[in-house]
């Protein structure tokens, strides 16, 4: 989204190392993502048996959950037919979207759980990022002290 890649590079690289990280090369993790249909659906909206009945018909991978909500994860290629399944059923998505799903999550807490949200934050709110994805994993407990 960047008129000057230098300073946009410089920016990012900054904001990585106030918050205790290195950017890395192009490419260097990308081997800890894949590229996924994601989509969230609100656990009131279906019981999980019923959910799943929908979702594995229409070629979803995986159905996880997750203490609020459901995580239907898919191939690239069914995501389209997948959601489709879903709003079919009467089930409006919350989220859904194809984006870089971590393979392995990695437990934070404490200092870390801090340090990586603060990563997270001005990552997000700089104007010239459009994404973050992420393998972190960080418990209720940490996230609310951490703010």
């Amino acid at each position: 989204m960047t008129d000057n890649r230098n300073r946009t590079v410089a920016e990012i690289r900054h904001a990585f190392s106030k918050n205790g990280g290195n950017l890395a090369a192009a490419g260097a993790v990308a081997w800890m993502f894949e590229k996924k249909g994601y989509i969230v659906v609100d656990k009131a909206a279906k019981t999980e048996d019923e959910l799943f009945e929908i979702v594995t018909d229409a070629g979803a991978e995986d159905l996880r959950d997750d203490v609020d909500n459901f995580e239907i994860i898919t191939a690239p290629a069914d995501f389209d037919r997948v959601l489709e399944a879903v709003k079919k059923s009467g089930v409006e998505p919350q989220m859904a979207e194809v984006e870089m799903v971590a393979k392995e999550y990695k437990k934070l807490e404490g200092t870390e759980a801090k340090q990586m949200l603060k990563l997270m934050e001005t990552l997000e709110d700089h104007d010239d990022v459009q994404k973050v994805s992420a393998n972190f994993d960080i418990s209720d407990a940490d996230m609310a002290a951490a703010g």
